[in-house]
């Protein structure tokens, strides 16, 4: 008797202390009231990687977060600095009631499981340093959200390691072989010199003659882990050239400086465009000296007072779209534009069958476009800091502690938890 007058005890404890958690909700508002919208989505993130399930409320008040209420919950909100409110379960089933009103352009999309995520990016010199003088977007925004993740690289991805990752970032990289067409300004420079070494070495020890052989082998690797259901999210030039190595397989498209050979002369007839994600019928910029890879770029053809260099979000049915609504959310549907080696891309090489999330239409250019392929996702984000406007080689990194209400780093975590609403079977 006295063993289950203890074990009922035990019970009615346990009911006690449960009953605050499951009576009551966590919501993080993402609209103007929101002290630090980015950090917000580490919550959200961490809460998931915690087995708990959180809901994306898409268009409700900026597209805002909610949970289960408990203390550890509560804590970390406050140890972040990011804004909370508690509510009633009455009250969140209010909201879900009103979201689901057909009327309403809102939607709940329940968040199940964190993404495993990995960032593709060089390795470091034996000093620990960066070997290219540049940073990462993306790298600064995990990090500032505090969202956790793996730094991949070429020899990873040829040895099959993307299969343990949902999602894959690229940024600041050049997967045609020409070292970012840096040569004219950087070829004497010691980073540029030590950088076309490594690569060459990690040619070779991979079982390639060229570096243009691997990035073309890794394009092709990337390629099809995106068919098999992975979600990959890419920027600056890692979005064009990209695609430029994909329809340029089997060419040599690397002038004499780059790989120590001249390019074939009738590379650009000879194109493929069908293999790549998002662009079309672009012409390479064949000259060596030039910072350009071709004409998906807009960067040399845009008119644009810095002042007045805004791109508008597109609007889409929350409850028919849910993904480019995921994609797009934001306290604001206008960003301030930002500069890149691919500042953004050319309305007219844009396949008819890509989602155009973001354009600049006084200047007939698009920044943030979405679109699948097989299995999978893949979303290009032109521009390489959203909170330098024109980032320099060897500028120092973007303090995000200075933004935390950033629109467009807004549409980097986007892409972070979208894998996440999203539950897809890999193909094998």
């Amino acid at each position: 008797m006295k063993q289950l007058r203890y074990i009922f005890t035990i019970f009615f404890l346990s009911l006690f202390w449960l009953k605050p958690v499951y009576a009551s909700y966590i919501l993080i508002p993402m609209d103007l009231k929101q002290k630090d919208h980015l950090k917000a989505y580490g919550i959200c993130y961490w809460v998931i990687s915690n087995q708990v399930e959180a809901y994306w409320l898409l268009n409700y008040r900026g597209g805002s977060f909610a949970f289960p209420n408990a203390k550890t919950f509560e804590k970390e909100c406050i140890t972040r600095a990011v804004s909370y409110e508690i509510i009633t379960d009455g009250e969140f089933e209010r909201i879900r009631s009103e979201i689901a009103n057909p009327e309403v352009n809102q939607e709940v999309m329940k968040l199940e499981k964190a993404p495993r995520v990995a960032v593709y990016t060089p390795e470091f010199n034996e000093r620990g340093e960066r070997i290219q003088p540049w940073d990462d977007a993306v790298t600064l925004a995990l990090t500032y959200a505090e969202i956790p993740f793996e730094k991949i690289y070429d020899r990873e991805i040829i040895n099959g390691t993307l299969v343990k990752f949902d999602w894959l970032h690229l940024h600041h990289e050049d997967f045609t072989g020409q070292y970012g067409r840096f040569y004219a300004n950087y070829h004497n420079q010691e980073w540029y010199i030590e950088n076309q070494r490594r690569q060459e070495k990690l040619a070779s020890e991979l079982g390639f003659d060229k570096v243009s052989q691997l990035k073309l082998a890794v394009a092709q690797k990337i390629k099809d882990y995106v068919s098999g259901g992975g979600f990959m999210f890419a920027m600056c030039s890692a979005t064009d050239s990209y695609d430029i190595a994909l329809s340029a397989a089997g060419l040599d498209i690397c002038a004499q400086y780059f790989d120590g050979d001249g390019a074939d002369q009738g590379a650009q007839a000879k194109l493929d465009f069908s293999q790549t994600f998002a662009f079309k019928n672009y012409q390479l910029v064949e000259n060596p000296f030039e910072y350009e890879f071709s004409s998906i770029d807009n960067t040399r053809y845009r008119k644009m007072n810095p002042e007045n260099d805004y791109f508008n979000l597109f609007d889409f049915s929350a409850k028919w779209d849910p993904i480019p609504t995921m994609l797009t959310q934001n306290h604001t549907r206008t960003v301030k534009g930002f500069m890149g080696q691919t500042t953004a891309f050319r309305k007219e090489h844009v396949k008819s069958d890509v989602l155009i999330l973001g354009d600049t239409k006084s200047a007939d250019e698009v920044r943030y476009i979405h679109g699948t392929q097989g299995y999978g996702t893949w979303t290009f984000y032109a521009g390489h800091d959203p909170e330098d406007y024109q980032h320099q080689v060897g500028d120092p990194p973007t303090d995000l502690s200075l933004h935390p209400n950033s629109p467009g780093y807004r549409l980097i975590l986007n892409n972070i938890l979208f894998p996440a609403a999203k539950k897809k079977e890999r193909k094998t």
